[in-house]
C-alpha cells in the first residue's frame, strides 16, 4: 500500500515537472519579435485587497474597480460574486458585478502581447489562472499589473501577496488553461489601449442586452459615443447611439444618429425604420412616412416591424387630417 502511494506521488511530481517545463508559445514569440513594449513597467498604484480564504474573485475585482475610480472594497463584493457552494466566483458573476458598478467588463484579446500592452498603457488586467493541472484545476483570479521583459517576469496582485513575481512562461501556461481569460474594468468614456471595433462593441451590446436599470442608459450612451470617436462610421455604434438616446428621451440626438447611419449606410433598413419612429414622435409625419416606406422597400429580417411602423404613421396622419378638417 505504501509503495502504491509512493508511486502516485512520484507520478504527480513528474507531471508537475513536465508541466513546468512545457513551452509557452506566445511568450516565446513575444520575446523573439521586435515590439514597442517597454522593457519594464509596474503599476504601483494598483490597489491591493488581500484575499480571505477562497475569495480571490472579490479581491481581484475590487482592485480593478477601485483603480477605475469606483469606491469599493472586497468585502462589499463578497455577497455579489462569491459562491460558497463553489468556494469561488464564476466569470459570469465577475462580468455582471463590473456592469453593476458602472464599468464595462472588456475582455481583452487572448494573447500575451495584448495583456502587456494594456499594462503598459496603465490598465491593470484581471486574469483567471489555473494554478493546478487541467485534470486537477485550482482556479485563481489575480491582477496583472507589471512585467519585466529582460527577466521574463509578470508582476501580480495575487492572493495575500501584493507583489507576486512569476516567471512569464509559467504565467502563460496557467493563464492559457482559462483560454487566456482577462478583463479590464473601463469607464464608459475610456477605450482600451489595444482594441478593435468588433470586440469593444460586443462589450457594449452585451451591457445593453443585460441592463436592468434605467440609470445604466447614460453609460451605454456614453460608450457608443466613445466608440464613434474611434470608429465614426461604424453602423453598430451609430445605431446604438440612436437607440440609447431614444431611451433617454433625447429625440433630437436619436434622429441625428439615425440620419448619420443612413448617410454612411444607405441600405441599413433598421436605420430608416428607427428614424421614422423618432419622427413620428416628433410629429413630423410626412418625413416619417417617407423614411418608413424606405425601410419597407429595403425589407430585411424585421420587415413586419417596419410595416407596423409605417401603419402607425399612416394612422397618425389620418387622425391629424380628421382633426384638422372642419366639422
Amino acid at each position: 500500500m505504501a509503495q502504491k502511494a509512493a508511486q502516485k506521488i512520484a507520478l504527480l511530481a513528474i507531471l508537475v515537472f513536465l508541466n513546468a517545463c512545457a513551452s509557452a508559445p506566445q511568450t516565446q514569440h513575444l520575446l523573439a519579435t521586435p515590439n514597442s513594449l517597454p522593457d519594464k513597467i509596474e503599476l504601483g498604484q494598483t490597489p491591493f485587497f488581500p484575499q480571505q480564504r477562497y475569495q480571490c474573485g472579490p479581491a481581484a475585482l475590487a482592485a480593478v474597480l477601485t483603480h477605475s475610480g469606483v469606491n469599493i472594497n472586497a468585502s462589499t463584493l463578497v455577497d455579489e460574486i462569491y459562491l460558497p457552494s463553489r468556494l469561488g466566483s464564476l466569470q459570469a458573476e465577475i462580468l455582471a458585478s463590473t456592469r453593476r458598478h458602472g464599468r464595462l467588463p472588456y475582455r481583452i484579446a487572448p494573447d500575451m502581447h495584448t495583456l502587456l500592452s494594456e499594462i503598459a498603457a496603465g490598465n491593470p488586467v484581471l486574469v483567471l489562472q489555473n494554478l493546478g493541472l487541467n485534470w486537477m484545476p485550482q482556479w485563481h483570479y489575480a491582477v496583472a499589473m507589471g512585467f519585466d521583459l529582460n527577466k521574463r517576469e509578470i508582476i501580480l496582485r495575487s492572493g495575500t501577496v501584493a507583489h507576486h513575481i512569476t516567471d512569464m512562461d509559467t504565467f502563460e501556461l496557467t493563464w492559457a488553461r482559462s483560454q487566456y481569460w482577462g478583463i479590464l474594468a473601463l469607464p464608459a468614456e475610456t477605450l482600451p489601449a489595444s482594441t478593435d471595433a468588433e470586440r469593444y462593441l460586443r462589450t457594449v451590446v452585451a451591457l445593453e442586452n443585460t441592463q436592468t436599470k434605467k440609470q445604466q442608459w447614460p453609460m451605454i450612451h456614453t460608450a457608443y459615443r466613445t466608440a464613434l470617436s474611434r470608429w465614426p462610421n461604424n453602423l453598430i455604434a451609430q445605431m446604438g447611439l440612436g437607440n440609447s438616446a431614444y431611451q433617454l428621451a433625447d429625440l433630437n440626438t436619436a434622429a441625428q444618429a439615425f440620419r448619420n447611419a443612413i448617410r454612411d449606410h444607405p441600405d441599413a433598413s433598421a436605420a430608416y425604420n428607427n428614424l421614422a419612429q423618432v419622427l413620428l414622435e416628433q410629429g413630423k409625419l410626412d418625413e416619417a412616412e417617407k423614411q418608413a416606406q424606405r425601410a419597407v422597400t429595403l425589407a430585411g429580417p424585421h420587415l413586419e416591424s417596419y410595416r407596423s411602423t409605417l401603419a402607425d404613421i399612416q394612422q397618425a396622419k389620418t387622425r391629424a387630417y380628421r382633426s384638422a378638417s372642419p366639422s
